[in-house]
């Protein structure tokens, strides 16, 4: 057995042991669903970024820096970081008001309706279940890569190492695991980014080498390598491509059930803003961290197939032996913190939100959630077995922006909108759900060409929001539904503490400066070395666009806009917290 595959048994054993512990110490069901409401922040901010951090940040989306548009990902992250805060400011914090143990159940509380309550829990079980069975993938590969099993046995290791942990102790252990995991690959990615630039000659010496990249003209241009032979023609494809993903992901982290359930475990509203503002931080610069050494693997290999295997195959041929050991568990951490994630949503969604146990004590209901989550399991499993692999990063996204196109308009109006109905929740959750999937099929099966601006995401979010807006216009908002909302809008006394309030706001100004920071240091260590090499060579490169002259190029712009989304994301969350906790509303206005 090879040292990278021993690494990776005793990782996987350690989350087991810390599994089987937490789980020793779940007795209610409130404790296997939201561990109990008493997560702190580093709790909570561990597992929001080691659940969107799956084998797709370090396999599918190192890949496809590694393919050529390391930038466009950077661009789309530096939009939906904003969503955190706005996530948690204006759906978040109320929705752990609502003491829901589900994000399902708030909306079947909200609304007064069994049937929204349901249909929000199929479509958990629709996102979350392509996910997993993604992750499951991605962590067998890893395991396949360093043992040479067969893929059925490496898939088979993968599933029961999550499944276990995850089976016996919810959410409770599943948070905890998550941040070991979110501090073990958040350290390794930069240690691994030091070593890949070491071996290409150092930071500046990487930038001008990647600049001038005749194999990939444009590689870490801020749109991109664009041309008639790559996925996307132009800049402006490229662009339009990063500001809707990027406004798509903003909507996800705001208000999927991977992101915003960890809301619910959150041991005050004060926890909610904090972790939420400083996720954007970490998520921002882990995103750029992983998207260079993507790009810049093709100095050492520009041959690797698959490329989503980039960082394996750095990790084994790179880096010092331990080293590589650590990225290797690293990057199966991501895998496994995400898929524990998923697979806890998937079966906590099936025992409360759809197959109900009513009555029965608070013991009887646990053991028939942990049934939920084991034959849930068994289902993603299935799937991971029979799906052909390969698209990590395309299906992941499908999976994952199911839940901005049929759940974002219904989040923020149950909270902000008077007018919405039980009918228009209902109608608005099933029409941005077969809207995104009904588009996807169309372009996946070559019917239309469907353009960038016309993304299934997008298509999903605006067919969903005005199915809201019609449907509620033929309705009345029921007494109940009125009072729902109106709970929802009052503070609780513990929230309105001035000591509370000082260090959320603290942390606010502290990931502001943070952008600052950021912006000069990309400008700095990125757009200024790349237009100095560009200048260098001649002024334009590769097909003849024009890369260089100018000192406000798209370089320049992009690490400006990078910082300033930190910028926002900070002083967003300040103003917010203010207006939150300052004084006590008692209403909300669309």
């Amino acid at each position: 057995m090879s040292v990278y595959a021993i690494g990776l048994l005793i990782s996987i054993l350690v989350y087991l042991v810390v599994g089987s512990y937490a789980g020793r110490r779940v007795k209610h069901l409130e404790d296997y669903f939201v561990a109990g409401r008493k997560a702190p922040t580093l709790l909570i901010v561990g597992t929001l970024v080691a659940s969107l951090m799956s084998t797709n940040a370090f396999m599918g989306e190192t890949g496809m820096a590694y393919s050529g548009f390391p930038m466009v990902i950077i661009m789309l992250t530096a939009i939906n970081c904003v969503g955190y805060v706005a996530g948690g400011l204006y759906f978040g914090k109320y929705l752990r008001r609502s003491r829901a143990l589900t994000v399902a159940e708030y909306f079947g509380q909200r609304f007064d309706s069994r049937r929204v309550q349901v249909v929000a829990g199929i479509t958990i079980i629709l996102g979350c279940t392509g996910y997993l069975m993604i992750v499951s993938q991605g962590a067998a590969a890893i395991i396949n890569e360093v043992t040479g099993l067969s893929f059925g046995i490496t898939l088979l290791i993968a599933w029961s190492s999550y499944t276990l942990f995850t089976l016996y102790s919810g959410s409770r252990g599943v948070i905890i695991t998550d941040t070991m995991m979110f501090l073990l690959f958040g350290i390794i990615a930069f240690v691994g980014l030091a070593y890949i630039v070491g071996d290409s000659g150092g930071w500046f010496a990487t930038i001008k080498a990647l600049a001038t990249y005749e194999a990939k003209p444009g590689i870490i241009s801020w749109h991109g390598m664009t041309g008639p032979d790559q996925t996307w023609k132009t800049p402006l494809e490229s662009l339009t491509y990063a500001i809707i993903l990027g406004l798509a992901w903003g909507i996800v982290v705001a208000v999927s059930p991977w992101q915003a359930s960890r809301y619910l475990m959150a041991k005050d509203e004060h926890t909610v803003i904090r972790s939420a503002t400083i996720t954007a931080g970490v998520v921002m610069v882990l995103y750029i961290v992983l998207s260079m050494s993507g790009a810049a693997i093709n100095l050492l290999n520009p041959d690797i197939e698959p490329a989503q295997e980039n960082m394996i195959w750095a990790a084994m041929n790179v880096m010092p032996t331990l080293v590589g050991v650590l990225l290797m568990a690293g990057i199966m951490a991501a895998g496994l913190s995400s898929a524990s994630t998923f697979l806890s949503l998937i079966g906590f969604s099936a025992s409360n939100d759809i197959f109900v146990r009513h009555g029965g004590d608070d013991k009887k209901r646990l053991r028939a959630s942990r049934y939920a989550v084991f034959y849930m399991g068994l289902v993603a499993l299935a799937l991971a077995w029979f799906v052909p692999q390969g698209y990590v990063y395309w299906i992941t996204y499908f999976a994952g922006t199911l839940f901005a196109s049929s759940w974002g308009p219904v989040a923020f109006m149950s909270v902000w909108s008077k007018r919405i109905t039980e009918g228009g929740a209902f109608w608005g959750i099933v029409a941005g759900l077969l809207g995104n999937i009904g588009a996807n099929l169309v372009s996946l099966l070559g019917i239309i060409e469907l353009p960038v601006i016309f993304d299934p995401i997008l298509v999903g979010v605006v067919l969903s929001y005005f199915t809201v807006e019609v449907v509620s216009r033929f309705g009345v908002v029921s007494r109940t539904e009125h009072a729902r909302r109106v709970q929802l809008h009052e503070v609780p006394a513990s929230e309105l503490d001035p000591i509370k309030l000082r260090r959320t706001l603290a942390w606010a100004k502290t990931v502001l400066v943070s952008g600052v920071v950021l912006a000069i240091l990309m400008i700095i260590f990125y757009a200024i070395p790349y237009q100095q090499a560009i200048e260098e060579a001649g002024g334009s490169f590769g097909d003849g666009r024009s890369t260089g002259g100018g000192k406000m190029s798209g370089e320049m712009i992009l690490a400006i806009g990078v910082g300033l989304s930190l910028v926002a994301s900070g002083a967003l969350a300040y103003w917010g917290a203010i207006r939150s906790f300052r004084r006590a509303p008692t209403s909300g206005r669309w």
